[in-house]
């Protein structure tokens, strides 16, 4: 599989309703097989940003006048688009996802499938790893760690297992955390895993409050029905999203004027969630799991 294949390619386009002068946004670079989409759509005067924190996805980069790459995670989206004297952009794409080249390559450390340093780092200039979390996290924030953004449902049974393997020689590789978790996996020893290990992943890269800092900087830069397009992978970011994109809050709750009207900061495009057709799962099957959720800006 092409390291830059787009999940959800030609879907996330029709969402985005590209004008071919407009400015865009691709919150989530990667590979570049979401901005290579949008460069297709845009004229000569059309515009086109892409965020990135993984130098990797410097080698990625199209050589095209229309495509500024910034280095950085999309929470700093705002300041950037300031110092490129953007105000407001027409869409926003981002494509939530571990990108395939980050689990292929066996030393980032984010797959059980390759014994390797535990460390999952998303930018390599970052000091906390997934073995930082692992070996100096106190027994309640790793249960909170696993339940929550793993949904892994013996959590606390598997924090007490880690807590008692550390006490005799720290956890520093996937091969050594394996050992230590299989004993306490429960159900369908892949999926388990990838639970465990998505769950590190997020807190070693800060993944909910980036999230959340980038959803609220999209209502200030978006024009009025400009689009915002997110494609999720697991409940606990796509509740986030769908949330937001529904209330412009992540708690869900509807926010009232003076007058008692309901204030919905976007205009929900896709009535319900878009997922990948069978033909795109079997070609790609780490798209199975991917929804996207559109909104258009009220305004």
């Amino acid at each position: 599989m092409a390291y830059h294949q787009p999940v959800l390619g030609r879907e996330s386009m029709d969402a985005l309703a590209i004008r071919p002068e407009g400015t865009y946004v691709d919150a989530t670079f990667g590979g570049g097989g979401h901005s290579r989409l949008i460069l297709e759509r845009l004229g000569e005067k059309g515009r086109l940003l892409g965020f990135d924190q993984d130098e990797d996805a410097l080698a990625n980069v199209p050589e095209d006048e229309r495509f500024t790459f910034v280095h950085h995670n999309f929470r700093f989206m705002k300041r950037f688009l300031r110092l490129h004297r953007i105000a407001e952009v027409d869409g926003i794409l981002a494509d939530l996802g571990v990108s395939s080249h980050q689990l292929d390559v066996a030393e980032r450390g984010f797959s059980y499938r390759y014994d390797a340093a535990l460390d999952m780092r998303m930018n390599r200039q970052q000091e906390k790893t997934a073995a930082t979390v692992v070996n100096t996290y106190g027994p309640d924030a790793l249960q909170d760690i696993f339940s929550r953004y793993g949904e892994v449902r013996n959590a606390r049974t598997l924090a007490q297992r880690i807590l008692q393997e550390r006490e005799h020689r720290p956890i520093e590789t996937v091969g050594a955390f394996l050992a230590a978790v299989e004993p306490v996996a429960r159900g369908r020893r892949a999926r388990y895993l990838s639970q465990v290990f998505q769950a590190l992943r997020i807190e070693v890269n800060d993944e909910m409050g980036a999230l959340q800092e980038f959803l609220e900087q999209t209502l200030e830069l978006l024009k009025p029905a400009g689009r915002l397009a997110v494609i999720t992978y697991h409940s606990v970011e796509d509740r986030m999203v769908k949330n937001f994109l529904k209330t412009g809050n992540f708690e869900g709750k509807p926010e009232k004027d003076f007058y008692g009207n309901i204030q919905r900061p976007f205009h929900a495009i896709t009535k319900k969630v878009v997922a990948p057709s069978e033909e795109e799962v079997r070609q790609n099957p780490r798209a199975r799991s991917a929804k996207l959720r559109v909104g258009e800006k009220v305004g």
